[in-house]
């Protein structure tokens, strides 16, 4: 799949989609779906750790993930099917304040993103060329079907440098 260009995204993706390593993103979405559990698996003692006050703590990150792929993966199936409607922003901080994932546990979160993705796999690997193509408005921005793509797999790669250089 062919990397998007700058004019099928609006400025706010560039910071996850320059992430991105050439142009087979559909593998990297794959390898995703175990590394990134794998990873925090690993984090379990650190898990309501947070780097700072008022700063997300490991869970409240790894549901924010969670939560912005659901959002994400939404919009790209809107668009892949059409939906001329413009679609709400959100406000990732209130999401997290109110999803209440200091009650769970880590690797809960770990085994839900995993099933998560694996699931939004089968979509991803369903789209057509002329689906990818597909624009959108979504926070009063247009993107593509395949910008999203690779902001869903470069947003994951944000948030493990963070957990990298601020967490461990």
């Amino acid at each position: 799949m062919n990397r998007p260009q700058t004019h099928e995204y609006p400025a706010w993706a560039e910071t996850y989609i320059k992430l991105i390593d050439g142009d087979d993103v559909i593998n990297l979405l794959e390898r995703q779906a175990t590394e990134y559990p794998d990873f925090i698996r690993n984090l379990i003692e650190k898990a309501d750790y947070a780097y700072a006050p008022g700063k997300w703590t490991i869970k409240e990150m790894t549901g924010h993930i969670i939560d912005t792929e659901r959002i994400l993966v939404y919009r790209l199936t809107c668009f892949a099917r059409n939906e001329r409607q413009p679609l709400p922003g959100f406000e990732e901080d209130e999401y997290v304040a109110n999803a209440h994932f200091s009650d769970r546990s880590l690797l809960s979160l770990s085994e839900e993103f995993s099933l998560l993705r694996k699931s939004d796999l089968y979509l991803f690997k369903s789209l057509t060329e002329a689906e990818l193509e597909k624009m959108g408005t979504a926070s009063n921005r247009q993107i593509t079907v395949r910008a999203l793509l690779f902001v869903i797999a470069g947003h994951i790669m944000h948030h493990v440098q963070i957990i990298k250089e601020r967490y461990l």
